[in-house]
This record gives structure tokens, sequence and C-alpha cells, in this order.
């Protein structure tokens, strides 16, 4: 037993080194800006900037991404440091995927024009798949592709965990439905902590949230959840499903 996991942390310890995104020249910036700009801005009336929104009752903050036209940021206004946080599990911990998904309007009105729900996407990289220490949910288009695919595999995914290899690598993903219009009532983080033994390996996950308008016409929500591994080298990056470009609107 001992050096089985003696083995596996050390692999991990490769996986960071081989795969990890190129590590930003400080990464506490994200939290830096969340704890010295845009929260005490707000305290003191002068607004959230440079956040879009300030919600410190609610325990979260929305920032404008550098990346894309549509890509913003959800991040706790508390010190997270990302999926394998244990905070994110705790009694009362705020449900920040269903605050990501109720502020997904901040990418409809950088694009100018209303999304359906299933060309919209949330994500959250692994510990491996990112480059700053503060959690932050990334809100923006889901790829064609992707959407494509999850349209394809609708009668297949269901209320248990189905596996799908997705683009654009083709990294596999375990797949599951959830019903609603929000995601009020299920916080996908305790959802995929609850799966085997992923809750005792969370810093590898990484979770997507894709809207979805089923083929009997209800509305849920895909969750995928990734894994980052050697095997080809994936960082678990569920950020890789999105389209910063956002070419899923075109047209629209």
């Amino acid at each position: 037993m001992g050096n089985r996991l003696y083995c596996s942390w050390l692999a991990m310890i490769l996986l960071g080194l081989a795969i990890s995104p190129s590590a930003h020249a400080d990464p506490n910036a994200l939290w830096k800006i969340i704890d010295s700009r845009c929260t005490p801005h707000q305290r003191v009336g002068m607004g959230p900037a440079p956040c879009a929104l300030v919600q410190e009752e609610q325990g979260f903050a929305i920032l404008k991404d550098l990346t894309g036209p549509s890509q913003y940021l959800l991040l706790p206004t508390a010190r997270v440091t990302g999926i394998e946080d244990p905070k994110i599990l705790s009694a009362g911990a705020p449900n920040y995927f269903a605050e990501a998904w109720a502020n997904r309007h901040f990418t409809e009105q950088r694009l100018r024009l209303p999304l359906p729900r299933e060309d919209i996407s949330l994500a959250v990289n692994s510990a491996y798949g990112r480059s700053q220490n503060q959690l932050h949910i990334h809100i923006d288009c889901v790829r064609a592709d992707v959407a494509e695919m999850l349209r394809a595999q609708d009668a297949k995914i269901g209320s248990t965990w189905y596996k799908l290899n997705l683009p654009p690598k083709l990294h596999p993903y375990l797949a599951r439905r959830i019903s609603g219009e929000t995601l009020d009532k299920v916080n996908p983080f305790t959802l995929v902590a609850a799966r085997d033994q992923a809750g005792q390996m969370m810093g590898r996950q990484t979770i997507v949230v894709v809207g979805a308008r089923f083929n009997d016409g209800t509305a849920g929500f895909y969750i995928l959840d990734g894994e980052a591994s050697l095997v080809g080298l994936d960082s678990g990056s569920g950020e890789e499903l999105q389209d910063h470009t956002c070419a899923i609107a075109a047209g629209k």
C-alpha cells in the first residue's frame, strides 16, 4: 500500500511538471484583484471595478477575463484555492456553479444577443490544469462540436455516469444529466465528490456544466467530470470544452 501511494504521489508530481499550463508571473493575481481592489472598492461605495459585480454577502464576484470577447470568471470573495479546497464542500458553502449560471447574462451582454442555454458552459480546471490559485469558474460559450456530440449522445446520458470522449483532444469524461432551469438545487462540486473515489481526489477533477435542452424538450444540464492523468498528458482542463471565440453564436 505504501509503495502504491508513493507511486501515485510521484506520478501526479510528474504530471504537474509535464502538462501544467504556463504559470502566470503571479499565481495569486486573481485573488489580489478580488481582495485588494474589487471588494474594497465595493465596500466604500466606489462600485465593483475592475470586477463587473461583487456580491460579498453571497460570497462571489464576477470578473471579465482577458481572454476572448465574452468570457467571464466567477470567483469567491473569500480565499478558496481551487477545486481541491475543502471549503467548497463545507456546510453552508455557496453554490458557486448556481451563481455562475445565474450570471451568464454578462456573456450575453458582451455578445449583444441572448443565447440558448445549450450554447453556454461553465468550467473549473483541475489543480494541474490551472495557472491561478484562487477558485474561478469560466463562463463562456461551449465548443460547437462538443454541443453536437452531447446532443447526439442525449439518449445515453442519464442519471448515472456515462463515459464518453470529447473534442478537441478526445479526453475521457463522465457525463450525467440534471433536470431543471437552474442549478439552485444541485451543486456539481458535491455531485462529483460523491462519485466513487472522486471526493478523495478532488484536485485531479475538472468539472464542466453545459446547459441543455433535452430531446424531450425539457431544460437541464449536462454535468461532465474529467480527471488529470498521465495517459494522454491530460491536465484535467475542462476549459478545453469551451470556445473563447464563441463561434457557436455566429448567425444567431
